[in-house]
Parts: structure tokens; C-alpha cells; sequence
């Protein structure tokens, strides 16, 4: 799956950015926020050694580097133990907006972080008040298998039968995420721009909302029409997505079923329209 990070313009004006970042922490301030083992809720694992590997540096210029972010910029946290990292400032800019496809993910990469003082640090930067509680209360959560104790460097196991049943009430809601396919935000992605043209991050934004508002799926064949219809233009693609959007339309079965109703409604009016009499009262008509 494609994976997208944002990087927003104002990252050069930020006053940190500007007065405190050398080149050299900014170079490694965007692999922090773009390397591939980034995630939705900005808590990855990564070792120091893939770090030093990807960025051409010596592990001791990247732990200089991660030192001087954590205690100097206070912008990360990194977990020696566990090898996670922490970006602090990642839900000012990418926690914004929720939606079932984007609560789901969070939910899932929460429940794999093991240092969960790195999800409370994080949540404390959270604009979106519903996202912010869902990483508390995953930062407080005392059922998950494995806890790790900062401040002895130890995991203790916390095994607990309710915590193995909300396990398996997740994998039970996996199975049933999207009913129409396993399309998600970077296939419907990756089909837009083999079918219409290059996607504009204004493009790419409104392709998230809209997956979050109705589903990937949706999108994906909203896409398909426009192409059908030779329209390639994602006001058009809009349009359609606006239209199911006010009809209550849930899933593509839904759209599909309504489109033969509306097959059967144009039939039985061409019937009526192509016969020689037209009605002009009850008992007269016109030949």
C-alpha cells in the first residue's frame, strides 16, 4: 500500500524552524516525518542503525541528532529499549479530522505502540478532541499484553482475559471494515492518478475527507464513473460523491441497486412516452 505523508509549506516559517534548525536538523527533521516506517499516529519503531543507513550517517551523528531533538528542540521522544520514536508535534497537523477508516487505523497502530508513555506525550498535542481521548485512553490502558516501565527499563506481563477478549472483538471488526472491498485511501490514491492525471494535494486532501465521510470504496467508484463518462475532473467526481452523500447512500451495492432502479423508472417512462395516444381526460382520447 502507498503511504502519504503531508508536509505542510509553513514548515520553512515556523519559528523553530527558522532560528533554532540547522540545516542539518532539518534535513533530519523531514526523514523523521517521511521515512517509510512512519505511521497515522506518529509512534514508529525504527533503529538507530536503519537510521544511520538510510540518511549516508554514523550512528553516532544520529544519536547526537536524536539527543539534540528530544532534550534541546523537545519535539521528539525516543525509547532506547523498544526502538520507538515518538514526533510530538504529528497530531497538530495530522490528527485533525477522524472518520471511521482513520479511527480504525489509529486504533490499530495504538494498540502495537509498548512504551505507552509515548501515546500520552503525543496526545497532549492532539487538536481533535475525540482522537486526543482515544490515545488517553490507550495510554491508560492497563489490559494490553505487554507494558513497558520506563522507569525501571522492564516489561511486565499483564495478560488478562478481558484484555484477550477486546483482541478478539477487533479482529472481528477487521473482517467486516468494508463490505464493498479492501480499497483504502492509497489505492484509491494510486487509481486516481493512473486514470485521471496527477493528484494536487487540494485533490488529495478532499480524496481523504471524502473516504473518511463515506468510504474508500465509494470514492473508488465515483472515480470509475468519471472515467465511463470520459469527465475527467474531480469537480465532477465530486459532484457524484455529494449526490450519494445526501441520498444516504452507505455502500456501492446501494448506488448499484438505485441505478437499476432508476433503469426500470426510464424504461416504463419511454413506454409511456412512445404511444400514439396521449391522455386528455378520463374517458377521451387524442389519436
Amino acid at each position: 500500500m502507498a503511504k502519504y505523508r503531508y508536509i505542510y509549506t509553513t514548515f520553512w516559517q515556523d519559528p523553530k524552524v527558522l532560528e533554532e534548525m540547522t540545516p542539518e536538523d532539518k534535513y533530519f527533521y523531514i526523514y523523521l516525518l517521511t521515512n517509510p516506517n512512519t505511521t497515522q499516529i506518529g509512534i514508529y519503531q525504527i533503529t538507530k542503525k536503519q537510521i544511520a543507513f538510510e540518511m549516508g550517517y554514523s550512528v553516532e551523528s544520529v544519536n547526537s541528532l536524536l539527543d539534540r531533538f528530544e532534550n534541546c528542540h523537545k519535539i521528539i521522544k525516543y525509547n532506547n529499549q523498544t526502538r520507538e520514536l515518538a514526533l510530538l508535534n504529528w497530531g497538530k497537523y495530522n490528527l485533525t479530522k477522524g472518520g471511521k477508516p482513520v479511527m480504525d487505523c489509529i486504533k490499530k497502530e495504538l494498540s502495537e505502540v509498548k512504551d505507552r508513555s509515548l501515546i500520552a506525550a503525543v496526545a497532549e498535542r492532539i487538536p481533535n478532541e475525540k482522537i486526543k481521548q482515544l490515545f488517553l485512553q490507550y495510554a491508560n490502558d492497563t489490559y494490553h499484553d505487554t507494558l513497558y516501565d520506563t522507569s525501571n527499563d522492564t516489561y511486565h506481563d499483564t495478560s488478562t482475559i478481558r484484555g484477550q477478549k477486546e483482541k478478539e472483538k477487533e479482529k472481528e471488526k477487521e473482517k467486516y471494515r468494508y463490505p464493498d472491498d479492501d480499497a483504502d485511501f492509497g489505492e484509491v490514491s494510486s487509481f486516481y492518478q493512473s486514470n485521471i492525471g496527477v493528484m494536487s494535494p487540494y485533490v488529495s486532501e478532499c480524496i481523504m475527507d471524502w473516504c473518511q465521510t463515506l468510504s474508500p470504496a465509494l470514492v473508488k467508484e465515483a472515480i470509475k464513473r468519471a472515467v465511463e463518462q470520459n469527465v475527467r475532473k474531480w469537480s465532477y467526481i465530486e459532484s457524484i460523491l455529494k449526490s450519494w452523500h445526501d441520498q444516504n447512500v452507505q455502500t456501492v451495492e446501494e448506488v448499484k441497486a438505485e441505478d437499476e432502479r432508476r433503469r426500470i423508472r426510464k424504461g416504463k417512462a419511454h413506454v409511456v412516452e412512445s404511444s400514439p395516444y396521449k391522455l386528455l381526460t378520463p374517458d377521451k382520447f387524442l389519436f
